[in-house]
């Protein structure tokens, strides 16, 4: 195979800015779209009449995006090529009566959001990110990326089983620091209208999560990997950004297009999620604005196939008997095709085909994934959306360890090596 020319390790870099720059799901989204703004897209809003113009195009709700780009002389049948990825990530959200606090220390109220590894949000400094909404409707981001919370793990010398297995009790055990003092009703929205500039009442609902403020790096002594937070799955938004924003400049024989959803973490039910309307409803009014009918639709969706990116499991060296003992996904080995024949993955032999001749042309390796059978399987969009669009899927993605912890590890080159397979699968 050839060596792939089109991203290479600058793209790494820029995946690290955009990770430190994405402590949630609606920055993650906001930086998405001023990347594809720079790359000539625009945004359209779901509440106008869309037109028949050609060019690139974008949709934000709430923390997900669906971007496409429609090249001249598209037919209103022409099928779509779809990345289809997730912005959100296990972590710890913040409830609606957030002040809380005992015994002379001022605590924040959170409550576990997805498959979280509870330990390791503990003794770590956090910061608070997320979206707020104010009185008039209006919504800003904030992102207090310093030192202002911590979870205290309890000393040793008080659990003396602590290294036997430690037990966490999600309500009791999790609840962040912040501060000495009495506890005041209000006193956490107070801070943020103050940190935003913002008068004293103005905000009237959040979407607030934490985040660890420690940001990614290459590790190892030759730099071979990469650790970092929310690489489940900001890997696959970033590459899905660059790649689609990279094919819009090419010839194009499908719409390209970018699906980047919310709450896949809790199993996808919302309006922002794969599981919602918003890719079918946006898929379809692309197909009517351009002239097309109902038959235009099906002729358009039964062409489509779409590429389910999301993170799967590199072999773990200390845990090797975990794994499928003749599946071995590594590190800078290229990303993994995920295959599950109960449908917790949504690829077929069709679909492997099709993820292949994209990495051949890009020349990128690729490998398997296969859950060892003793061991339950995780999911992805890939399912939901060719269950919910009748759309042809495939599941791939890039191998981590550590998935689910407040800090990831993946391969240096393995970002790079997803986009230029991405690239090379929207161009067609």
């Amino acid at each position: 195979m050839s060596t792939p020319s089109r991203f290479d390790r600058g793209h790494t870099d820029d995946l690290m800015s955009f990770l430190a720059a994405s402590p949630s799901p609606y920055h993650a989204v906001a930086n998405a779209a001023t990347r594809l703004e720079k790359a000539g897209f625009q945004q359209v809003r779901e509440t106008d009449a869309w037109d028949a113009s050609t060019g690139g195009k974008y949709v934000v709700r709430g923390g997900a995006i669906i971007a496409w780009y429609v090249p001249e002389g598209a037919a209103a049948h022409t099928p779509f090529r779809i990345v289809g990825a997730h912005t959100d990530s296990p972590n710890l959200r913040v409830k609606p009566l957030p002040d809380s606090g005992a015994h002379g220390w001022r605590q924040i109220a959170v409550e576990v959001y997805g498959g979280t590894l509870l330990n390791t949000w503990l003794d770590r400094d956090l910061g608070l990110a997320g979206r707020l909404t104010l009185r008039d409707g209006t919504h800003r981001l904030v992102n207090v990326d310093r030192a202002l919370l911590r979870v205290p793990q309890l000393a040793i010398h008080l659990d003396r089983s602590a290294n036997d297995g430690l037990k966490l009790d999600r309500q009791k055990h999790l609840q962040p620091i912040w501060g000495l003092g009495d506890v005041e009703e209000g006193d956490l929205i107070r801070f943020l209208e103050q940190e935003e500039g913002l008068a004293e009442g103005e905000v009237t609902g959040w979407d607030l999560m934490v985040h660890s403020i420690e940001p990614p790096s290459y590790l190892g002594r030759d730099q071979e990997l990469v650790a970092g937070p929310r690489m489940d799955n900001l890997i696959s938004v970033h590459a899905g950004t660059a790649a689609l924003a990279a094919a819009s400049a090419g010839e194009l024989e499908y719409i390209p297009v970018l699906a980047a959803f919310d709450h896949e973490e809790n199993g996808s039910q919302a309006d922002t999620g794969a599981d919602g309307p918003l890719l079918g409803t946006v898929l379809e009014r692309s197909v009517f604005a351009r002239g097309g009918t109902y038959e235009d639709k099906a002729r358009a969706f039964a062409g489509t196939v779409c590429l389910s990116s999301d993170t799967g499991h590199a072999i773990h060296p200390n845990y090797a008997e975990r794994h499928d003992p003749t599946h071995h996904p590594r590190a800078n080995g290229g990303p993994i095709l995920k295959v599950n024949v109960n449908q917790r993955y949504a690829t077929d032999g069709s679909g492997r085909a099709v993820f292949a001749a994209a990495c051949e042309r890009a020349g990128v390796p690729w490998q398997h994934f296969v859950s060892n059978n003793a061991m339950p399987c995780g999911t992805t969009i890939g399912p939901i959306t060719a269950a919910r669009h009748g759309i042809q899927t495939v599941d791939i993605g890039v191998a981590i360890l550590s998935m689910h912890s407040a800090r990831e590890l993946c391969g240096a080159d393995d970002p790079y090596l997803l986009a230029n397979a991405l690239v090379a699968f929207l161009e067609g």
